[in-house]
């Protein structure tokens, strides 16, 4: 009797030890990253890249599918939100995301998530390689002429691209014939088969299809003129002299954890992200692809993408295009 409850008590002593070991040593299963805009777009991608870099430093995989839908990214969030708060899921989400709730996708404010941000890629306008429009001015006369007529596409309603349109129709007094898509991809690819006669999104988004000649680039929307390889791409604030009170409006592209994640998972998901932000691998990929780097997370990030929800909810708002007043859901203004 006593060998045996001798044996029990070890039993338990190991057992308690050895669930102590598992409760501590996240991750020790695979993670998902559920990306709230569509694939091959920027977001998509970068969590790709990213997550392929942490994984060196897990001893997990990291999984990436897309979650999209809803209003500005919401479907994607609200998936995750309702997944347990234990750093197994992950969603990969951007600047964009802050006016769900402003729009009226979901009811939480920005802070409910624990942010990581890789970079950013200014955003600029296109349009198809046989476009008539040759230069921002052609496109912002024509649309004088025919408000309202004219086919924008720009990633989902109330995105930095969508933003951006309502920036440039209030800076230079036009209308555009906003088409939204679910994701800068399918936004781009409606622009080269000429479903719309303009796009706007990021420049790492385009450059391949500039560089391809399937898309022909007027301006960039910020004050800074831009290239790639051989081809200028002139500032649109050279011409259009009211873009100043609205633009620019900078990325924010990255992931995150729930903001009621432990300490242990903040930190871990923490130090693979700085090892895999310092490897030159993400260095190389950011130059090749025109994305300027970040490495915010925590409070840091948390901070910014305060700044982010302020500025863009409360742009929407002066701009009309919102279904939600921000101070009713304790937005400040900026």
């Amino acid at each position: 009797m006593k060998r045996s409850a001798g044996l029990r008590i070890c039993a338990a002593i190991l057992a308690l030890g050895v669930g102590s070991a598992t409760a501590q040593d996240y991750p020790y299963r695979d993670i998902t990253t559920a990306v709230v805009w569509g694939a091959g777009g920027g977001t998509d991608t970068i969590n790709r890249m990213i997550m392929a870099e942490m994984e060196k430093e897990l001893p997990v995989s990291i999984n990436v599918i897309n979650q999209t839908g809803g209003v500005a990214g919401s479907n994607g969030m609200v998936y995750v939100m309702n997944q347990p708060d234990d750093g197994y899921t992950l969603v990969g989400l951007s600047e964009s995301n802050v006016t769900a709730a402003v729009q009226g996708g979901w009811d939480k404010k920005f802070d409910y998530w624990y942010p990581f941000i890789v970079g950013g890629s200014p955003d600029l306008i296109s349009v198809p390689k046989d476009s008539p429009y040759n230069t921002i001015d052609d496109l912002v006369a024509a649309a004088k002429d025919a408000p309202g007529t004219i086919p924008a596409a720009a990633s989902g309603a109330g995105s930095i691209h969508h933003l951006n349109l309502l920036a440039l129709e209030k800076g230079a007094d036009v209308t555009f014939k906003f088409v939204p898509y679910k994701g800068s991809a399918p936004g781009q690819e409606a622009a080269m088969a000429g479903e719309v006669a303009l796009v706007v999104t990021s420049l790492a988004e385009q450059a391949p299809l500039i560089a391809g000649g399937e898309l022909k680039p007027l301006a960039t929307l910020t004050p800074d003129a831009a290239a790639v390889g051989d081809i200028a791409i002139p500032s649109a604030f050279d011409s259009i002299g009211g873009l100043d009170q609205y633009l620019p409006l900078k990325q924010a592209i990255g992931f995150a954890v729930h903001a009621s994640a432990s300490d242990d998972v903040k930190a871990k998901l923490g130090a693979a992200f700085e090892k895999a932000m310092a490897g030159d691998t993400v260095a190389e990929w950011a130059k090749t692809n025109y994305y300027d780097i970040g490495g915010q997370y925590g409070d840091e990030a948390t901070e910014l993408f305060r700044k982010l929800e302020s500025n863009f909810a409360w742009t929407l708002f002066d701009l009309g295009a919102t279904e939600v007043d921000p101070s009713t859901l304790g937005i400040e203004k900026p």
